[in-house]
């Protein structure tokens, strides 16, 4: 069962940047790089929202409107390990930040086709 585990959240004011990173395990007749990765995140109130992902070689990646521009996801394969590197953070960039796997070669961005979460690594921006 593949797991993944989120990390690199925290406190940062507007305009300051964070690194997150998702680890991933649980391999067993598998590879890390036959899975694409996105990122998701929920901030209170509203509805979980995708940010970006990137393919399985990592040459190929997608950002939301939201963040584009700002963030940048990379993978080191060797590693089991995609990051995404936020910059220029807003107050609305503020929520919980989650990967998720895909077992596809492509980029998705919906919920539903994703086949494992992280429990999450919590963002705040904040002055």
């Amino acid at each position: 069962q593949l797991q993944l585990v989120e990390s690199g959240g925290g406190l940062v004011q507007p305009g300051g940047s964070l690194r997150l990173s998702c680890v991933a395990s649980g391999f067993t007749f598998d590879n890390f790089d036959n899975y694409a990765i996105s990122w998701f995140r929920q901030a209170p109130g509203k509805e979980r929202e995708w940010v970006s992902c990137i393919t399985r070689s990592g040459n190929n990646t997608n950002y939301a409107d939201s963040v584009k521009g700002r963030s940048t996801i990379s993978r080191d394969n060797a590693k089991n390990t995609v990051y995404l590197q936020m910059d220029s953070l807003k107050p609305e960039d503020t929520g919980v930040y989650y990967c998720a796997s895909q077992y596809s070669s492509l980029c998705l961005r919906h919920r539903i086709q994703m086949t494992n979460w992280g429990k999450g690594t919590l963002v705040t921006v904040s002055s």
